[in-house]
């Protein structure tokens, strides 16, 4: 009891309290030995401590406390403090041993409390793979990646090797239900997976267009019973029936698909019945689809609904339920939020950069694409009902403009207006089109803009270019970032010949509008016009880049490599441009005429004989195919082409004395000679017809050869005197010119000589197109026979152009003055 101590009424516990504790002292520590030894020591370990009191654990030297005193005190109750000294034995300083240490620590040892001395843990043991629980689960995992990776194949389009990707999946998931009731575990197979092997599976099928074996894969899901909803599928399978225009069995799925879905699942009960109207519309039965599409117009109203039941009251004739579909059409909620709410304000920072964060998200995104899905649906269904709810056309677009101005789409009353411009154009009345246009001058700008636009393109149109103009420059200052005005004003400029600034004009458009192929092409051809043939190229390849199956671009690459002297890739872009019109006869004889060029004779007429096959109307062709046969010497199948031609054009002589020279160089005089004599009573004055004649008489021994004689005399005497009047003619208009005479006398001279000067050198053009020669006739001699008359035919003449180099260089103006579809859509 020597060390019990009992607390006396006079002292108070709460003393020491604020006294100084010399442990905190930091001044103190470089003074402090013991703190610096501990420094010293490995793992902050102390020197073995002495005890200063038997018994207890303290050593060294006395610790300050707040007690001011490191002997044991006694507690209140008399109880000794732990690690006082009962009976000189030390006992812990806790009941509880903590983690690290112990109260028996040896001299020694180290402060380890994580083990580490002890050395690295042993490996882990390896797992054995020949049982059959990791069998089980390794091929469980095979099948699930060989399922993603067959739809990843289907995402990237590869539709054949998602569906092998498919099949090894079900042969291993077969497999692996096989192991499982092999090992016992049969009650542990698993239906998940099955369920989406056999789903994945008759997908794939599907978008393979193998319809019956995804039709058998979808019944082995759907009667078996184990799978849970399964009947859902019968929607796939419908649309499958519908693919394959079953329409009723695919209207059978539907209904079935329809009875097994609650009416908790509202959404997926409105598509059925919408996919079963779409059925019965293919199926002609308007009626019933009406009946559906009206089911969801009165439980859930949607866009796509509204403007089929609008087409099947159409295809019906009901006037008024028209009216009635029309207004419930633009009475669909979009869902959508207004566009005010993406207007910055000014004095709000924090909320401009929310706005402009989501200004153009997903989300904004996709409310755009379906007010412009609703905007196209309404401005279709009213030019559809338009003519025919009312007596006219007019009336009835009138009736949709004021049914739309009092609806939430309000601004497409203008765009219904001028759509009713469009369709006067079709109807051919453009002067009603024009004042229904005109009526848009007083308007905002953007439509202001589009009726200018559309007044330019009628007066271009018409050729009138100076109100062309006008309206051009009046879309462009409604709307200057409107491509089809600038377009429209650079025709305008182009017409002019002012083709510098055409090109501003049509690059500014381009500026605008990058995807603009109207200015595109009309650039490349004010480029070809100012004779830059490689800006021109680029912008025809940059263009056939946008329109890869242009006709018209293809066409201009093939004449811009031609212009630049390069045959080859001319010949080329025809090949491409005939892959996609094949039956185009100019594109033919453009081909067959480079071919010509070339030298390569059996291809030109390959391509030539297929233009005359398509189109067997083409002078040039055909004059090139006589010729041809000509040069080959068989000149009985030139006379078939040279028949044609006399039938296409009957006044001219010339055709008609090829067919006689075709005869007469095969050797059939009789023939011939018949042919000359009918020539000689269509065209009496002609002298080579009746050069021919004498010769032809003169050989065969005729009688007539006296009189055909007569007449060439009498016909040269009649070309000589017209021979001196010409030539006087041009010698008084020359001394006139020379002179300067005044006054009206001279005037009236002047006039007539004129006048007798160009009808005298259309005159001695004629008479010089066809030489005479005054060699007798030879039937032996060839030689002879090609002196005396140039064949019109002959191998050295030149030909003209075929006719589609014509309509390169004629008609190529009406593609640049045109931007193309102007009109908006």
């Amino acid at each position: 009891m020597e060390n019990v101590h009992l607390a006396e009424e006079e002292e108070d516990l709460y003393s020491g309290y604020n006294d100084y504790n010399p442990t905190f002292d930091a001044e103190e520590l470089d003074n402090d030995l013991g703190f610096q030894q501990a420094l010293r020591t490995s793992h902050g370990r102390r020197p073995p401590m002495t005890a200063k009191f038997p018994g207890t654990a303290t050593g060294g030297r006395p610790l300050g406390t707040s007690f001011g005193s490191r002997m044991p005190m006694a507690s209140s109750m008399g109880r000794p403090m732990t690690g006082a000294v009962q009976d000189g034995a030390a006992r812990p300083m806790t009941a509880v041993r903590a983690a690290g240490y112990t109260s028996s620590l040896t001299r020694g040892s180290t402060f380890d409390p994580l083990g580490q001395s002890k050395g690295p843990a042993p490996p882990l043991e390896s797992k054995n793979e020949d049982t059959p629980e990791e069998k089980i689960k390794i091929l469980e995992k095979k099948v699930n990646d060989l399922i993603e990776e067959s739809c990843m194949a289907h995402s990237l389009g590869s539709l054949q090797l998602a569906l092998e990707k498919a099949k090894e999946a079900g042969r291993k998931e077969r497999a692996l239900v096989r192991q499982r009731e092999q090992s016992g575990n049969a009650e542990h197979i698993s239906l998940d997976l099955t369920f989406s092997v056999l789903f994945n599976l008759a997908n794939q099928y599907a978008n393979n267009e193998m319809y019956p074996e995804a039709l058998n894969t979808y019944q082995v899901i759907v009667k078996n019973k184990m799978f849970s909803n399964a009947g859902r599928l019968k929607v796939n399978m419908a649309n499958i029936y519908l693919k394959q225009k079953n329409y009723p069995k695919a209207i059978k799925f539907y209904r079935m698909a329809l009875d097994q879905i609650s009416n908790s699942h509202k959404d997926m009960r409105i598509k059925i019945l919408q996919n079963i109207g779409v059925v019965f519309i293919r199926m002609g039965q308007y009626s019933d689809a009406i009946t559906s599409f009206e089911h969801i117009m009165s439980e859930s109203p949607n866009i796509k609904t509204g403007f089929n039941l609008i087409l099947c009251y159409y295809a019906i004739g009901d006037r008024e339920r028209m009216k009635k579909s029309f207004q419930k059409l633009i009475s669909v909620p979009l869902g959508i939020d207004e566009e005010d709410k993406y207007i910055s304000s000014n004095d709000d920072t924090r909320g401009n950069m929310v706005i402009e964060a989501i200004k153009n998200d997903r989300l904004h995104q996709m409310e755009r694409e379906r007010k412009s899905l609703a905007e196209k649906y309404i401005m279709t269904s009213a030019k559809l009902i338009a003519p025919a709810i009312e007596s006219s056309f007019a009336t009835g677009f009138d009736w949709c403009v004021d049914m739309v101005k009092s609806s939430q789409y309000v601004e497409l009353a203008n765009d219904l207006e001028i759509n009713k411009a469009i369709t006067y154009l079709r109807q051919r009345d453009f002067n009603q089109a024009v004042e229904t246009l005109k009526t848009f001058e007083k308007k905002d700008s953007r439509v202001k803009s589009a009726a200018a636009t559309n007044l330019s393109f009628l007066y271009f149109l018409e050729k009138d270019y100076d109100q062309a103009e006008r309206y051009a420059d009046l879309a462009m200052n409604a709307d200057r970032y409107n491509p089809a005005a600038l377009i429209n004003k650079g025709n305008t400029v182009f017409i002019k010949q002012d083709f510098e600034k055409a090109a501003e004009f049509y690059r500014e458009a381009l500026r605008n509008d990058s995807s603009c192929t109207e200015a595109l092409y009309n650039l490349g051809l004010n480029y070809k016009r100012l004779n830059r043939l490689e800006e021109a190229l680029d912008c025809f390849l940059k263009l056939h880049a946008i329109l890869r199956n242009s006709a018209q671009v293809m066409f201009q690459l093939a004449k811009l490599y031609e212009l630049l002297e390069d045959p080859q890739q001319a010949i080329e872009w025809l090949m491409q441009l005939i892959s996609v019109t094949p039956t185009d006869p100019q594109v033919l004889a453009k081909l067959g005429e480079l071919y010509d060029n070339e030298g390569d004779k059996s291809q030109a007429f390959q391509y030539y004989s297929e233009s005359f096959r398509y189109f067997p109307s083409n002078i040039d062709v055909i004059e090139w195919l006589g010729a041809y046969y000509i040069e080959t010497q068989f000149c009985e199948k030139a006379i078939q082409y040279f028949e044609r031609a006399t039938l296409i054009q009957p006044t001219q002589v010339k055709w008609q004395l090829m067919v006689a020279s075709c005869y007469r160089r095969s050797g059939n005089y009789q023939k011939a000679l018949e042919t000359y004599k009918d020539i000689h009573r269509k065209f009496p004055e002609n002298v080579e017809c009746l050069r021919f004649l004498v010769r032809l008489c003169t050989d065969m021994g005729l009688k007539e050869v006296q009189e055909y004689a007569t007449k060439l005399k009498k016909v040269e005497k009649m070309k000589e005197i017209r021979e001196q009047r010409v030539k006087s003619a041009r010698e008084g208009s020359a001394r006139g010119r020379k002179d300067g005479r005044e006054g009206s006398a001279g005037s009236d001279s002047s006039h007539s000589s004129q006048g007798t000067n160009n009808k005298a050198d259309r005159l001695s053009a004629k008479l010089r197109a066809l030489p005479g020669s005054n060699e007798p006739y030879e039937a032996s001699s060839q030689r002879e026979l090609d002196a005396s008359y140039v064949d019109p035919l002959g191998p050295q003449m030149e030909r003209p152009k075929t006719a589609a180099k014509k309509r390169v260089e004629e008609d190529d103006f009406a593609d640049e003055e045109l931007g193309d579809d102007l009109l908006p859509e």
